[in-house]
Parts: C-alpha cells; sequence; structure tokens
C-alpha cells in the first residue's frame, strides 16, 4: 500500500468518524430530557451535596437536665447554647424525660448537672457532668462528646481562674483536682459499633433502589417497545395498569426487606427491640412512596436510559440528605428544609427507631404522618401526569 492510499483511507476514517460524531452530537441535542440530564443535573448536584455532605456537627441538639439551679450551672448551660454547634431545645429536671427526647429524636445529647454542683465547686473538690449521648450514629456521637467535652473543660478552667486556689490547697505538694469532670454514656448503641447505623441504612437504600428505579425503567420500556400504547387503547383504566404494575414490585421490595432483616440480624447480630408489624406497616406506607417517584420519573422520559440518569440524580439527593451519611444538624438551614422532602430521611428515622431504639407508634406518628401525606401526594401527581402524557 502507497502512503497516497495511506493517507487516503485515514482520511475516508477521520470523515466516517466524524460524521457518527456530528450525528451522536444532534442525536443528543435533539434529546432535550436527555441534554438536561447531562448538563443541568450535575450542576445541581454539585451545588446542593457540596453543601449539604459535610462530616462536622452542627446545631446538636442538647436536653439540659440542670439539677443545681445555681449561678454555675446557669453559666455551663449558656457556654453551651453559646457554641455554634450545639442548640439548647430543652431544661427540664426530669431525666425520664430527657431520655423520651434522644428516644425520639428530639435531642442529641443530654447534659446533666447534678444537685451538688456548685458546692462541689466552692469547695475546691471535681463536680461531675455527666454526657448521655444518642450512640445510634457512634461516630457521630464521639465528635459530640469531644467538642461537648471541650466547652466543659474550658469552663472548668475559667471558674478556677476566677476562683484563685481553693481553701487548704495552698502550698500543698500536689495541686488542688479539676473543677469539672465529664462522665459520658451511650444509649440505644453503647459499644458504638457502626454496622447498627449503616446496616439499617442499607437496607431503605436496598427497598428504594427496587421501588424507585425498576419502576421508572419498567414503565418506560413499555414506551420503547410500543405496549403502552396498545395497552391505552384497550378498556384497562390507566389506574388499573398501573396498580398491576407497582403492586409486584411493593410486594418485592417487602420481601427483599423481610430477606435483608433476617441476614442483618444473623451476620451482623442487629438488634431488633421494637415492634416488627409497625416497622412493616411503615414500609409499606414508604414503598407507596418510592413507587409513586418511580412512576413519575416514567412519565418525563421516554427511554430506559433517562430513567436510569434520571433516577441515579433522585438517589444521590436520598442518600446525601437523608442523614444516612452526614449528620442532618451539620446542613445549612436551606438544606435541612430540603431534606424534610426527602421520603428516606423520614423512613431512615422510623427504621432506626423502632431497631435501635424501640421507639413505637407514639414516638413516630410524625415521620409516618409526613409518609403518608407524601405518598398520596406523589402517586396522585404521578398518575394525573401519567394520564397526561401518555392519554
Amino acid at each position: 500500500m502507497t502512503s497516497a492510499e495511506r493517507g487516503a483511507r485515514l482520511r475516508r476514517w477521520f470523515r466516517t468518524v466524524g460524521f457518527l460524531v456530528r450525528k451522536e452530537f444532534l442525536q443528543v441535542f435533539r434529546d432535550r430530557v436527555m441534554l438536561f440530564e447531562m448538563i443541568a443535573i450535575p450542576i445541581i448536584q454539585l451545588l446542593i451535596l457540596s453543601n449539604a455532605a459535610t462530616f462536622e456537627v452542627h446545631d446538636s441538639r442538647v436536653h439540659v437536665v440542670d439539677e443545681s439551679r445555681t449561678a454555675e450551672s446557669r453559666g455551663l448551660v449558656r457556654r453551651i447554647g453559646a457554641s455554634r454547634y450545639f442548640t439548647v431545645v430543652s431544661s427540664d429536671p426530669s431525666m425520664a424525660k430527657a431520655e423520651r427526647d434522644l428516644a425520639t429524636g428530639r435531642a442529641s445529647v443530654i447534659v446533666r448537672i447534678p444537685r451538688r454542683f456548685a458546692d462541689r465547686i466552692e469547695s475546691g473538690r471535681t463536680a461531675p457532668v455527666q454526657l448521655v449521648l444518642d450512640a445510634v450514629d457512634g461516630a457521630t456521637a464521639g465528635v459530640v462528646r469531644s467538642y461537648l467535652g471541650a466547652i466543659v473543660e474550658r469552663h472548668g478552667a475559667e471558674l478556677e481562674a476566677e476562683a484563685g486556689p481553693a481553701p487548704g490547697t495552698r502550698g500543698a505538694v500536689a495541686g488542688p483536682a479539676a473543677p469539672l469532670a465529664v462522665r459520658s454514656r451511650g444509649l440505644f448503641n453503647p459499644t458504638l459499633d457502626y454496622k447498627d447505623f449503616i446496616v439499617p441504612g442499607i437496607l431503605v437504600l436496598l427497598v428504594t433502589l427496587i421501588g424507585t428505579l425498576i419502576t421508572s425503567m419498567n414503565i418506560a420500556r413499555e414506551k420503547e417497545i410500543g405496549t403502552l400504547e396498545q395497552l391505552n387503547v384497550t378498556p384497562l383504566r390507566k389506574s388499573e395498569f398501573v396498580a398491576g404494575k407497582l403492586v409486584p414490585f411493593w410486594i418485592i421490595a417487602l420481601a427483599e426487606l423481610s430477606v435483608g432483616l433476617v441476614i442483618a440480624r444473623l451476620a451482623f447480630a442487629l438488634p431488633v427491640r421494637g415492634n416488627l408489624l409497625l416497622l412493616f406497616g411503615a414500609a409499606g406506607l414508604y414503598m407507596v412512596v418510592a413507587l409513586g417517584v418511580g412512576l413519575w420519573i416514567s412519565t418525563v422520559v421516554e427511554t430506559q436510559q433517562q430513567a436510569m440518569f434520571l433516577t441515579f440524580f433522585v438517589m444521590m439527593l436520598y442518600v446525601f440528605m437523608s442523614g444516612f451519611m452526614t449528620p442532618i444538624e451539620s446542613m445549612p438551614g436551606w438544606a435541612r428544609a430540603l431534606t424534610e422532602l426527602n421520603p428516606v430521611r423520614h423512613f431512615l428515622l422510623i427504621m432506626r427507631g423502632i431497631l435501635l431504639k424501640g421507639a413505637g407508634f407514639a414516638d413516630l406518628w410524625r415521620p409516618l404522618a409526613v409518609l403518608a401525606v407524601m405518598g398520596v401526594t406523589v402517586l396522585s401527581l404521578a398518575l394525573r401526569q401519567y394520564s397526561k402524557t401518555t392519554g
């Protein structure tokens, strides 16, 4: 082969590839849904998740049990509340009420100041401060304990500097005892086993993936192969068609959850402290939401590829804005508000509440009510959109 022939073949190769590249670009730019998914969605994810996905701990909710009720104890409470890491949400002398707040998620840590707190400081003895932590997320509990411990120690050092040497300590060989000491214990996950925190979250994501991705792709497939139009001209009502499509995945997801719970119990010794009937009732309600989201995705896409891409975007928001990987309290205010629209957040709260805390309906009625409203809203919107786009 001469050099001229090789050059001609190379030019033909580049020309052919150029035509194919041009054809693919035209096809992409003509598909407005795919174009939006490829350009706008990654930008939206970057803007939202860069702010929401943080491993710092901010605005942890503190329930103070001040049994001392003195100027010294009030000073410590003010110092905790002034920190950007903590928000004092309640101050009540009842330890039982504080532990209920911890169980329901209204507080993430209890600061207990004992009755003779001020007396021990004035006499030069060490005054203990007890921290009771929600240890479901062991990593976050460790950070909260570290932050609070530093605040208590700094406050103790200031009290010591203001008071001067305690009576009887001047000239002593050994220095005086530290004015404040932190004693801590964890509830719901005392060993800080990370599996107890992560396994329920993985189970939630697995059933979410089944409910959302498979539903959206299944109906998108009906569009691609043309059977959806054939079904639409039959006497079959669209509500009947949708129910027939969604019910199998609803059953499969609940069966997947059952198998996952058995494996988690046998392989990871996951505690089951609450009512399993309540858990499966909540899971059935949650699957209505997940299936509704999948149905809505199927109404705005035309192909399985588009459905997969859009579902991936939704799943990314689900994971990073649900408390599965990063604490919601650490997010900025606007991101925390957005998490209220995330069904995974509410079902995670229910799963961990029932399995790890033994929470009952009275403790979980709010997230259950939110899921019920979401289920009705999302399914209704998806059915309405489905009727408009396929009728």
